[in-house]
């Protein structure tokens, strides 16, 4: 038991802390389960077993006892939990960008950027338009043409007309990135 705690408490972290509550050896009983509702922990059990009634009042007040043979698996889990309290990482993904060529006016209003696409794919979704390394404006792709059709999709090489919902100061030059956000599980 003294090994187990001690390796618990190795576990460091600035931004979630871990408390034992109580440790003891022997089967997992009622009063485990007690003190476990209580103080709203989770029972974890290292080549234990559970009292049926324990069980029983357990699965009744919903405490979670989680059983262990190996001593990793038991610290690894406490690890993944201790992570899972965390607020996911949103991690960005650029998927492509284009560079804008020209800038067509439309007659019913706004305008339409021709761009080259000069890397990955421009695909709708998620965009920002940077001019001289500063964003100017961060939205979504209103539309994506490929001659005069609506399209998906445009690969590097390709040339294309778009448009950024909520954006018509297109200039010759501006960047127009297409991206992704992805939620990453933050690390102890």
């Amino acid at each position: 038991v003294e090994a187990i705690v001690d390796a618990l408490k190795k576990i460091e972290s600035d931004k979630v802390s871990l408390e034992v509550i109580h440790s003891a050896v022997g089967m997992i009983n009622e009063s485990d389960v007690q003190l476990a509702n209580a103080s709203s922990a989770v029972i974890l059990g290292f080549h234990s077993r559970v009292d049926g009634s324990a069980a029983e009042l357990a699965k009744r007040e919903g405490v979670q006892i989680k059983l262990y043979t190996i001593i990793y698996e038991l610290i690894d889990e406490v690890k993944l939990a201790m992570a899972g309290l965390l607020d996911p990482i949103l991690k960005e993904n650029v998927i492509g960008s284009a560079e804008v060529k020209k800038i067509f006016e439309l007659s019913k209003g706004g305008n339409v950027a021709g761009c080259l696409v000069t890397s990955g794919r421009m695909v709708k979704g998620r965009c920002r338009v940077v001019r001289r390394r500063s964003v100017l404006k961060e939205g979504v792709l209103q539309t994506l043409r490929r001659f005069q059709d609506e399209v998906n999709e445009v690969r590097a090489g390709m040339e294309c007309g778009l448009r950024v919902e909520g954006f018509n100061d297109f200039a010759v030059g501006d960047v127009i990135e297409c991206y992704t956000l992805e939620r990453v599980m933050p690390n102890l």
